[in-house]
């Protein structure tokens, strides 16, 4: 196999490893052992056995949750404004090949302390680096992950630094009269969502040495999708499994 190589100081070097390269290796050490009174030889064998996995970086994407007031619950133009927010937030990171995805939003009336009730807006969307035309930026790498990692975190600091901008706008142009369709302070949520490809998932339990890592699944599971869990099927027999035939 012109992958793998012993060099002559006993080093395996793995060139371009690949998920079915996972699994046992076993080196085999054999030396001469004299004995300096008799000048008798033995030979001396050593057996050691080596676990190898192929493993990746989770591939990030990002769960955002944020808060406007209106006027009511009623009408059109709170899907007028949610439509225009989504566009506004694309073309905020649309050269990172990075877009706004499941978003949704619902109206709720808010009783706030020493107040009136009020109407607001709870918007929740996941902002992932995979739009239209990402591959293109994996041309020169195999390491693609580091790419769009990369990317959504720019991603996630632009459209922070917007949200920030909103209570900056809000606090020193609308002291005294303030919009009815306003952003409400402090109300912006992010939470990272870590995902695996397809072929790969995390086990805590078997690699609690990189538990944040995406593991070639073993034999007998498989992952079809970005899930971060290798199910279960005992027809697999190879590392990497994508299917359950």
């Amino acid at each position: 196999n012109n992958r793998i190589n012993v060099t002559n100081t006993g080093t395996l070097i793995v060139k371009d490893f690949l998920e079915s390269l996972s699994g046992l290796y076993t080196c085999t050490l054999s030396y001469k052992n004299v004995k300096a009174e008799t000048q008798e030889e033995s030979v001396i064998q050593k057996r050691y056995d080596f676990m190898i996995f192929a493993y990746r970086e989770p591939d990030y994407s990002y769960q955002m949750a944020v808060r406007f007031t209106t006027k009511s619950c009623v009408g059109r133009f709170n899907d007028m404004f949610f439509r225009l927010l989504k566009k506004i937030l694309d073309n905020l990171i649309s050269d990172l090949s990075c877009h706004v995805i499941e978003p949704s939003y619902k109206c709720h009336i808010v009783k706030i302390p020493e107040n009136d009730l009020i109407y607001e807006l709870f918007i929740a969307f996941q902002v992932n680096p995979f739009a239209e035309g990402w591959k293109s930026l994996c041309t020169e790498t195999i390491d693609c992950e580091e790419i769009t990692n990369h990317n959504i975190l720019k991603a996630r600091d632009r459209i922070e630094e917007f949200f920030r901008s909103q209570a900056y706008i809000l606090y020193h142009h609308f002291i005294k009269t303030r919009p009815a369709m306003r952003f409400v302070e402090h109300s912006f949520q992010v939470a990272r969502i870590d995902s695996c490809r397809p072929g790969f998932g995390k086990n805590e339990g078997l690699h609690s040495n990189c538990a944040s890592c995406c593991v070639v699944c073993n034999p007998g599971t498989f992952s079809p999708d970005v899930d971060v869990t290798c199910q279960i099927c005992v027809s697999v027999h190879h590392y990497g499994a994508k299917s359950c035939p």
